[in-house]
């Protein structure tokens, strides 16, 4: 994702070494059935969960009730230094409901912006209890419907995949007693660094605070990210972010900001490519009610193991097949799909440094998939950057009128986080109806491309 999701009042993290399991709130995990598709056989359900990421839980001594983090401040005695921090802390259950606003019925997941004084939450999808569902995206379609009527300017309501470990860390950190049942072991191309357990240690090294309830310490947590879908109302893109790293890995310095991850990655938005008609209330893809995405993983010779070579997206409204936007912008050719091709022509046009052809472009994405990644919901703001990078302009100290500079019709004094939380306390994603399959399984009308 582009920027640091924000965290919540309650971010008390533990994702790996010496991180203990608290015993003050059980840990029941909502749950949340899906789909697996062939083209022969149809769709089968599939009984699954959603897990809490370990930011947003409750962090506490393993002796009692103290705080090992409040407000943006370590606790100096449990947590003098890295290692001791993870062995004096334990990670408790969540109450989804009511602390977090997490809810579930049936194949729908909602996720509400603001409960209480929690701010955002970030679940993934579980296998079993102790492990997260797994996916192989190559020559594969991923499907699912969305509710983004909620969401106005400086909201994102994401849905995307990180090369995680299945479960959460345990076997490669075998201290990690929490694991995948309690969120452990995220990781994405932004390589964040707000995580307060990173490989066994507590980040407390040069930990300073970036907010009231979060902060950044030295350490950063990267691994190659596909970005199936991050939008609100107004506007919405999807992006892979290839990097050169395997699997879920600690980064310090350059290494976090552009040494291991490509953290722009290679965007198709529809209205910074040109059609400014496509999406959004009563547009082509009318975001006043549910849509069905579509994602296709093409590979260059049809198979589940080969290269990966182009992502295509399809919408489905009312029964209707419906196209992605075709590029509308002097120098790309008028395609509507993601491609290394694409990608290069998009970066030349826009004026942006090609990290994602460095970094291994659509093939190292394509083994990282091979390889499994980690299915992740979520709904958050942007304290780093207002989210102008997906709906307003970005950046704002060049004309918007230069080619990939006007993303969505936000201002560009909208998207404080502040003003996001106090004016749209009430806003909502809903994710349902999630289906993975062969191509042209997922979705009414099959067929590859129409």
């Amino acid at each position: 994702m582009f920027g640091t999701i924000a965290l919540v009042t309650f971010t008390l993290l533990a994702s790996a070494r010496a991180q203990q399991v608290g015993t003050q709130t059980a840990e029941t995990h909502p749950p949340l059935t899906w789909q697996t598709c062939t083209t022969a056989g149809g769709c089968t359900t599939v009984s699954g969960s959603v897990t809490l990421d370990s930011n947003w839980r409750w962090l506490h001594s393993t002796t009692g009730y103290t705080n090992c983090y409040t407000g943006n401040t370590w606790d100096a005695t449990l947590c003098p230094d890295p290692v001791t921090c993870a062995e004096n802390c334990a990670l408790d259950g969540a109450a989804y409901a009511s602390t977090y606003g997490i809810t579930t019925s049936g194949n729908a997941l909602t996720l509400a912006f603001k409960t209480g004084t929690n701010v955002g939450s970030r679940v993934y999808l579980l296998a079993s209890d102790t492990e997260y569902q797994m996916f192989d995206l190559l020559n594969k379609e991923f499907t699912f419907d969305v509710d983004v009527s909620k969401l106005g300017c400086g909201l994102n309501g994401a849905l995307y995949f990180s090369e995680m470990d299945a479960d959460g860390g345990m076997a490669r950190f075998p201290n990690n007693k929490a694991g995948a049942k309690y969120g452990t072991g995220y990781c994405d191309s932004q390589c964040p660094r707000d995580l307060k357990f990173i490989n066994g240690e507590a980040n407390i090294l040069g930990w300073n605070g970036t907010s009231a309830n979060s902060g950044k310490g030295e350490y950063g947590t990267c691994c190659n990210e596909m970005d199936v879908w991050e939008a609100n109302s107004i506007a919405e893109a999807y992006t892979p972010h290839p990097c050169t790293v395997t699997g879920q890995t600690r980064c310090n310095g350059t290494d976090c900001t552009s040494g291991f991850c490509d953290p722009a990655g290679c965007d198709f938005n529809s209205y910074r490519l040109g059609n400014t008609t496509f999406y959004g209330p009563g547009e082509t893809i009318n975001t006043n009610n549910k849509i069905t995405v579509v994602t296709q993983f093409l590979t260059a010779d049809g198979t589940s193991t080969g290269t990966l070579s182009e992502i295509r997206r399809l919408y489905v409204i009312n029964g209707q097949v419906i196209q992605n936007s075709a590029v509308n912008i002097p120098g790309i050719p008028a395609g509507n799909s993601i491609t290394d091709a694409f990608c290069a022509a998009q970066k030349t046009a826009f004026n942006d440094t090609n990290t994602f052809a460095a970094k291994g472009g659509l093939t190292a994405q394509g083994q990282a998939f091979g390889r499994g990644v980690v299915l992740v919901m979520s709904i958050w703001d942007d304290y780093a950057a207002n989210m102008l990078w997906l709906d307003s302009q970005y950046p704002t100290n060049v004309p918007a009128t230069n080619p990939g500079v006007t993303r969505g019709t936000c201002a560009t004094t909208s998207g404080v986080p502040a003003d996001v939380e106090s004016q749209q306390a009430s806003a909502s994603v809903t994710y349902s109806n999630i289906k993975f399959g062969d191509i042209g399984s997922t979705y009414p009308s099959g067929g590859m491309y129409r």
